[in-house]
């Protein structure tokens, strides 16, 4: 109903939030291991994978085949892009749109909770982490466009190829350039590379 206060009561939470993890737990990262069985690297040829980042893209992987499956072949995925398009218009026709949002809220919040577990042994845990993880989240969603999964993933590639490249090229400036693509995005195609037209 009014998507400007749920934001900013979520984002005074996040901040309340951090601030007591600080108190608690001080603002030394934490490092966290990997499982013992995947701490090998995967050896192919003379070329070393971590296993554990291997494990990490498979999963990304199904997750992201399941969502595409929920939100496309699926009725729940069908009445989520029909509120996304047109809110009103659900309401009519009988979509508890409300509802729905609420699901997908807490679905969204659940994959971003195990998102950080399954990170953790990459990034390490510190107060302070999702305030650099929501620059890239916004990002992702302006590049990629709101109401689109597609925009998501491609998003989400587009935002670790600049950020990885940036960093190893650029390091100083790996921010600053990470924000030229979505200034361009914003002037020349607001609603993003495939946002929906209703969204």
């Amino acid at each position: 109903g009014k998507p400007l206060g749920q934001v900013l009561v979520t984002l005074g939470i996040s901040f309340v939030v951090a601030d007591l993890c600080l108190m608690i737990w001080g603002g030394d990262p934490i490092p966290l291991a990997a499982p013992t069985s995947l701490q090998r690297p995967l050896v192919v040829g003379s070329i070393a994978f971590p296993a554990y980042r291997l494990v990490v893209l498979g999963i990304s992987i199904v997750t992201a085949i399941a969502l595409h499956a929920l939100m496309e072949w699926t009725r729940i995925g069908a009445m989520i892009r029909a509120g996304v398009d047109d809110m009103q218009m659900a309401r009519a026709v009988g979509i508890p749109v409300s509802r729905l949002f609420t699901t997908v809220f807490c679905l969204g919040a659940a994959l971003a909770g195990a998102g950080g577990v399954i990170g953790g042994p990459i990034m390490s845990a510190y107060p302070g982490l999702d305030a650099d993880m929501l620059p890239l989240a916004l990002i992702v969603v302006i590049l990629g466009g709101v109401g689109s999964l597609l925009g998501a993933f491609v998003g989400s590639f587009i935002t670790a190829a600049i950020y990885t490249f940036g960093s190893a090229l650029l390091p100083d400036l790996a921010y600053v350039i990470l924000f030229l693509p979505m200034i361009v995005v914003i002037a020349f195609r607001p609603r993003g590379l495939f946002g929906r037209q209703g969204a």
